[in-house]
């Protein structure tokens, strides 16, 4: 018999707000039973739970997500994710509209934002 992950884990410092964070981002809501304060919080339908640890963020990630956007372009998105809180790390956009953008959440964890299928022509 084989594995399934059955989530992706984020250690934070603040689980509850760290998932409100990418609840917004991916516009999926978190657990029903997810409240201010608790020190796991879980996004079910993308399967990411955020575990409230009392060590701090300090090298780069290993992991992290690609964000497609569905249905803005890559540009429109990143604007959207600075509002949300979102911090841009690298800028890896090119003259010619390829690239991407790398970006952090509020508590550093870094993320990239790629074209979406339109901009790939897909």
């Amino acid at each position: 018999m084989t594995s399934l992950i059955r989530h992706v884990t984020i250690d934070c410092s603040d689980a509850y707000a760290l998932a409100t964070f990418w609840s917004k981002v991916l516009d999926q809501p978190l657990h029903e039973e997810d409240e201010p304060g608790d020190p796991m919080a879980l996004i079910e339908a993308a399967g990411v739970l955020f575990v409230s640890v009392p060590e701090t963020k300090t090298v780069k990630n290993r992991v992290h997500f690609d964000l497609q956007p569905q249905d803005r372009t890559r540009d429109e998105e990143v604007e959207r994710l600075l509002a949300l809180g979102a911090t841009v790390v690298d800028d890896q956009r090119r003259p010619d509209g390829t690239g991407w953008v790398v970006m952090a959440d509020p508590e550093g964890n870094e993320f990239c934002v790629e074209r979406s299928q339109a901009e790939r022509g897909e």
